[in-house]
């Protein structure tokens, strides 16, 4: 990507500018999580919410990606990149999304399909404990900080319970028990394993418990 006013060139993995006015500049973008949902679910959270019509006024169907006829779909469909690859990992296929999070030199790469199937991943990566919760129809929740705490599966998707029974739900923000506290979301990424094993080669592989 590229900012209109100095036409420097972003990287949008690392949020550095690499070509342009801005480069070698140490300027780095602040990175947000992104909640994956259902305009249903996303709806009833936020009701007063602003939405982007899907009518852009070109020729090109922004749908689910999964959806016959939508722009990615038959890219989405391939087992190919569109481009050629030049890191080899064979250990998952270079397409399948992953949740890719780094901590002190260290990073792990955590198949979608994985998290879904698991629902409650506790892990660490670096020095950071983490917590990882994935939702059975829109995907994945996030991923949080956990500290010393151990987390297991609550009654509904976005529900966790601690190992002293206290409930925690998952927001787009952070993860807040039924007694106060809070936990903050990881701004971890979601995307392609062959984008993140490009900059993170050496990445761990998570593959389930």
């Amino acid at each position: 990507m590229y900012d209109r006013t100095t036409y420097t060139l972003w990287h949008s993995l690392i949020g550095e500018p690499v070509v342009g006015k801005l480069a070698n500049s140490g300027i780095v973008l602040n990175r947000h999580p992104v909640t994956v949902t259902t305009w249903a679910e996303w709806l009833e959270s936020h009701p007063e919410t602003t939405v982007v019509d899907i009518d852009t006024g070109y020729n090109r169907r922004y749908l689910d990606p999964k959806e016959t006829g939508s722009a990615y779909y038959e890219y989405r469909a391939s087992p190919k990149a569109m481009f050629p690859t030049f890191t080899v990992d064979g250990r998952i296929p270079e397409k399948d999304n992953v949740v890719g999070i780094s901590s002190d030199n260290e990073s792990t790469a955590f198949p979608v399909d994985v998290i879904i199937a698991e629902r409650v991943i506790n892990t660490t990566v670096g020095s950071t404990a983490l917590v990882l919760i994935g939702h059975p129809e829109t995907g994945v929740v996030g991923a949080f900080e956990r500290g010393e705490l151990e987390f297991a599966l609550g009654e509904n998707p976005r529900e966790v319970v601690d190992d002293s029974g206290v409930i925690w739900t998952a927001t787009d923000d952070a993860l807040n028990s039924d007694d106060g506290r809070s936990l903050p979301r990881i701004p971890a990424r979601e995307l392609f394993f062959f984008a993140w094993v490009a900059f993170f080669p050496g990445t761990d592989v998570y593959t389930g418990q």
